[in-house]
């Protein structure tokens, strides 16, 4: 099934969640604590969190951002706050998917199954090869040359995104938009910056290329070098 991490400072919440997805044959960890959460997520690479948002160090909320910064893993947030507003402002925030307190452990683990469902219809790819190059989707992990190769989240974003469009040139505007999900601004060096540790951690330069390649004044291609 799946990895599911949980962060829930309350006690009995905790417990009947765990019970309920380890029952359905999920690999389940739990912490109280955001910060105790954020290093276990970070450690464990889960397929889902389950984060609720009244914890005692720091507001869920502000852990999901944190969450972003360094993953695209789903979260469903788990809380007792019904309002619309705040619900709609968590998933602008990242979230996934929400489910209201008191719910059932038979709901929980529907969810989880539902919101893996989702995620498997939308993209089927797990994993993309290119040359000595291959990159886990799903793990967020790259090799080059057999040789695990370290990314922050902006540099395996940015290396993924080429990656399901091999061989094409993409266009800055577009990487910008995808990618930083921002509007594009000419003058600006962030994909530059980028591309340039891309290309050190890939063994190439831009004067010797061997993955990336710069079609001048259009945009960034990736290929095969063999």
């Amino acid at each position: 099934m799946a990895s599911v991490f949980i962060v829930e400072d309350d006690h009995q919440i905790r417990e009947l969640a765990v019970r309920a997805l380890a029952a359905s044959g999920h690999v389940v960890r739990a912490e109280p604590t955001a910060m105790a959460g954020l290093q276990g997520i970070i450690d464990t690479t889960p397929d889902v969190v389950i984060l609720d948002l009244g914890l005692p160090d720091l507001d869920g909320g502000d852990l999901l951002r944190m969450i972003r910064a360094i993953s695209d893993v789903p979260v469903i947030i788990a809380t007792a706050r019904d309002d619309e507003g705040e619900i709609v402002r968590l998933l602008n925030s990242g979230a996934d998917e929400y489910v209201v307190k008191p719910f059932s452990g038979a709901e929980l683990e529907a969810r989880v199954r539902a919101l893996l469902r989702r995620i498997d219809s939308a993209g089927s790819a797990r994993s993309i090869t290119v040359g000595g190059l291959e990159i886990d989707l799903r793990s967020r992990q790259v090799a080059v040359d057999g040789v695990a190769t370290p990314m922050n989240r902006k540099e395996f974003d940015l290396l993924a995104y080429l990656a399901t469009h091999l061989g094409a040139v993409v266009p800055r505007e577009e990487l910008y938009a995808a990618v930083w999900r921002e509007p594009y601004g000419g003058a600006d060096k962030t994909i530059d910056v980028h591309l340039s540790w891309l290309r050190r951690k890939l063994g190439e330069t831009a004067a010797t290329p061997r993955y990336l390649h710069t079609v001048r004044g259009v945009g960034i291609r990736l290929v095969d070098p063999s």
